[in-house]
């Protein structure tokens, strides 16, 4: 038996704590008992049992013919945890869950890492210490200490106990039946990563929802996330978003590039949603467990009263479907089958007067050339609301497209809702909310279809061989980086390293027209902002002044020298750079450069590498891709030369050891081609020196 099934299909459950009314091991037997568990054991100092189950001092003196036991629920007191796996493990135990407080989320990290230690001699595996319980309802097995919720299709899994009780509780209020639940706390053993791998191959479960604060282990997650998701959908709520937490960076890439800003970026490579909070989680898996997949973005909306409908289609428009007018050929038939006074437009409006025949037969007519619907009804006491939810619901059955419905206003609607709900049709209070969760269900489609196409997947290694050193052993100037990044073959811009006026002259010299000159020195990160960049230098004597002042800059100490370039013509500038996160590793990013890197921060993250496709996506997700693109009569720029720099880029921690931060700003994006003009790195075994300084 594996410890997955020993934790959700056990034979038998030993509850270790006191049993006494009000104690927590009263309330897990209590929990197993009334939720039609049969093989359930006491183990706690008094041999204590409730209702008649049978209870021991120990494992070792259970009385014969109690079945195996394959999971033991610990409440015990923390200082007594590590003793009790020892005793299971010489039972046989696979599994324990540890819902006793008191370790590493107190600071006793040191106990909690002894428990791990004992666990893994006595052969056990470990859930918590720190958590609310697990529950199998298609099993019969609810040892938690919180509500039990309605069967379903939905596994919930919760890095919080008491959000993942009121998940529990809001389960059957919110019509979401759930199949699985685990909360896991602490994580000392088993983590989240560890029940994804479980769900994926859960025939038991369609959708998985998880609640996360942080992750074990970035790259694994991301690979646990990706395989479930190919499969069925994995909703995902992140706490955390505030950058209060972000580290100090010297690199644009490294200040933008916050902790929230990476798991978005990871998690959209998973094919994972990402959704705001609980409501939403909810809506969003009542979509997935009822609704037939949406193969589109084409929505149509049906309603009987005209402002619902325009808000639906607000509220459609906004998150990026389309709501577009019928087709000829669809308003004839409609318009043969529907009273004049409707609108055939879209939203559809069959008025306050419309009935099952008009809901059905429009829905059904809409749905030969939509991709799914939304059905919104705002019904009147002195009608009644029955008959057409049952057309919504014989419409759904019959084009087996997905219908959202919007039943409101209250007791009106409440006739409507049975229907609906026995006819797998999920109803949302408002249309605006049915349209979210129908531009979810598509942006998903969308999602899948990217990491199939994708040359390679997201957070692997394809490249093999040992890393190489870099070839510095101090940190480099920019100089050396663009050096370095020519012998890689990246592109940079022609450029010479000047230490004295001399020099700087010789090299506008060789550029043969106006030149960019800029200051070399480690004091300084941002070279616009202290005047470290002057433009279009062309007389001998202008070089020879404009050297003097970028030395005057700083320090004679500190001043290496200066960069000299040609000026280019109306270059557009981008930024691409390279990040390190503490759990994800590198974060490649591209946005628009120069200057205006910060002011608008527009980039777009990956967790690194990318294929040459996914950085193309990045590059369209930009707000910024339009001046890339031509718009309105801007010159088109080699976006295809860029995405190349952004794959390449993305590759260099996967072939060179201990890079922490790169920043290639700006980029000179042409109509042909693309180059580095400035750039710095920052080596991971330097940084904290660097940062001090």
């Amino acid at each position: 038996m594996s410890w997955a099934e020993a934790l959700f299909e056990p034979r038998s459950v030993a509850v270790v704590g006191s049993c006494s009314p009000g104690k927590i091991g009263h309330v897990l037997a209590t929990q197993l008992l009334d939720g039609g568990f049969a093989n359930v054991v006491a183990v706690n100092p008094k041999a204590q049992g409730i209702r008649g189950i049978p209870a021991a001092r120990a494992f070792s003196e259970l009385p014969q013919g109690v079945p195996a036991i394959d999971l033991a629920m610990i409440a015990s007191p923390a200082a007594t945890v590590a003793n009790v796996i020892d005793d299971a493990g010489k039972v046989g135990v696979k599994v324990a869950v540890i819902i006793t407080a008191g370790f590493s989320e107190s600071g006793n990290s040191q106990e909690e890492q002894q428990l791990l230690s004992v666990a893994r001699q006595s052969g056990i595996r470990l859930v918590g210490p720190n958590c609310a319980g697990i529950v199998n309802t298609k099993h019969n097995l609810f040892p938690t200490l919180e509500t039990r919720p309605p069967s379903g299709d939905v596994a919930f899994i919760s890095q919080s106990g008491a959000l993942g009780g009121a998940v529990l509780s809001w389960a059957q209020e919110q019509g979401v039946g759930l199949s699985k639940f685990v909360s896991y706390g602490n994580a000392v053993d088993l983590s989240e990563i560890d029940f994804l791998d479980v769900l994926r191959d859960d025939d038991e479960t369609k959708v998985v929802a998880l609640y996360i604060e942080t992750v074990s282990d970035g790259r694994a997650f991301m690979e646990a996330a990706r395989r479930l998701s190919a499969v069925k959908p994995l909703i995902v709520i992140k706490s955390g978003r505030s950058e209060s937490g972000s580290r100090a960076t010297q690199s644009h890439t490294g200040s933008m590039a916050g902790l929230d800003a990476v798991y978005d970026a990871a998690l959209r490579q998973c094919g994972a949603i990402r959704v705001s909070g609980i409501e939403e989680m909810f809506d969003l898996c009542r979509g997935f467990v009822h609704l037939p997949v949406l193969s589109g973005r084409r929505i149509a909306i049906v309603t009987n009263s005209g402002g619902p409908g325009v808000l639906a289609a607000d509220a459609a428009d906004a998150a990026g479907l389309q709501i577009k007018p019928p087709g000829t050929d669809l308003r004839v038939r409609l318009a043969n089958r529907l009273p004049d006074f409707c609108s055939l437009s879209n939203p559809f409006d069959l008025t306050v007067q419309a009935t099952e025949d008009d809901y059905r037969e429009t829905l059904i007519e809409t749905l030969s050339e939509y991709d799914g619907a939304i059905a919104i009804n705002v019904n009147t006491p002195y009608l009644d609301v029955a008959p057409l939810a049952r057309g919504v619901v014989a419409a759904s059955q019959a084009t087996g497209k997905p219908i959202a419905t919007s039943f409101v206003a209250g007791e009106p609607a409440q006739a409507a809702l049975p229907i609906l709900k026995a006819g797998g049709v999920p109803n949302y209070v408002t249309g605006e909310r049915c349209a979210h969760v129908l531009a979810l269900m598509a942006e998903l489609s969308g999602r899948h279809s990217e990491i199939e196409n994708s040359l390679e997947l997201p957070g692997s290694r394809q490249d093999t061989g040992e890393l190489l050193p870099f070839p510095w052993t101090e940190n480099p100037t920019e100089p050396m980086v663009l050096d370095w990044m020519d012998e890689l073959g990246l592109p940079t811009i022609e450029h010479a390293f000047a230490t004295s006026a001399d020099e700087a002259v010789q090299a506008a010299r060789r550029f043969g027209g106006p030149v960019a000159m800029k200051i070399v020195s480690p004091l300084v990160l941002h070279k616009t902002d202290v005047g470290g960049v002057i433009l279009n230098l062309s007389a001998l004597e202008d070089i020879d002044e404009a050297f003097a002042r970028l030395q005057r800059l700083v320090p004679l100490g500190a001043f290496r020298g200066v960069l000299i370039t040609p000026m280019l013509h109306h270059p557009v500038e981008a930024i691409v750079g390279l990040s390190t996160d503490s759990q994800f590793g590198p974060v490649i990013a591209v946005g628009l450069g120069g200057i205006h890197t910060e002011i608008f921060n527009d980039i777009a993250l990956r967790v690194a590498p990318v294929s040459v496709g996914e950085a193309q996506r990045m590059i369209d997700s930009l707000k910024g891709v339009g001046l890339l693109k031509g718009a309105r009569g801007s010159v088109l720029r080699d976006i295809a030369s860029l995405a190349q720099l952004v794959s390449d880029v993305s590759r260099l921690p996967v072939r060179f050891d201990g890079i922490e931060e790169l920043d290639l700003n700006p980029v000179f994006l042409l109509e042909r081609g693309c180059m580095a003009a400035d750039a710095r790195l920052i080596p991971a075994d330097r940084t904290v020196q660097q940062r001090s300084e």
